[in-house]
């Protein structure tokens, strides 16, 4: 199946959970999430800003607060299609950027190198258990993940999870996926 078709079909599967159901299961996925020593050990940690119905990431970065752990937003540049990660200490330090992302203000933020994450928690549509994931479609993860050598979580519903996934030479794979019905070490 091609990636466009299934990032269509995966859309649609998750906009007809109920908002019950996305909250229980959020709530689910992060309490997994703080029990890990991935979570724990980690100092600086790289999340984005969930949107939609993608697994509520506000609650986990204010755990992240809680804990006096740094917390990482991913600034996009459209133009180069590159990706920085810089360091926010409250929502005030963000923007509604194109796409209705939101992302850090540089000038009340400061940029961290991909080595000073020591987790990061990858966003996307849909996974395998291998660690195959389906993103949003623009590539700044994949290029990202290039970089960065470090820990890589991906927070998704266990309805996000499928298959088979077309990959391609650029696709990086995840360490681990947290669903709301399990903890999957990817091989």
């Amino acid at each position: 199946m091609q990636k466009q078709l299934l990032r269509k079909m995966m859309k649609e599967k998750i906009e007809n959970m109920t908002e019950d159901l996305y909250k229980a299961w959020s709530d689910k996925i992060a309490n997994s999430l703080y029990s890990l020593n991935e979570w724990k050990d980690a100092e600086t940690v790289g999340i984005t800003i969930s949107r939609d119905k993608e697994v509520y990431t506000r609650s986990i970065i204010e755990k992240g607060w809680e804990l006096h752990k740094k917390i990482a937003i991913p600034k996009c540049d459209p133009v180069g299609r590159e990706m920085t990660f810089r360091i926010i200490e409250s929502f005030e330090q963000l923007e509604v950027v194109y796409s209705q992302l939101e992302e850090p203000i540089e000038d009340k933020t400061t940029m961290v190198i991909p080595q000073e994450l020591d987790l990061l928690i990858v966003p996307g549509l849909a996974f395998t258990t291998k660690g195959h994931r389906l993103g949003f479609g623009g590539g700044y993860y994949d290029r990202f993940l290039s970089k960065y050598k470090g820990k890589t979580i991906s927070l998704a519903f266990d309805l996000q999870l499928i298959d088979a996934i077309p990959m391609e030479d650029h696709d990086r794979t995840i360490g681990m996926i947290i669903t709301n019905e399990q903890v999957i070490l990817c091989t």
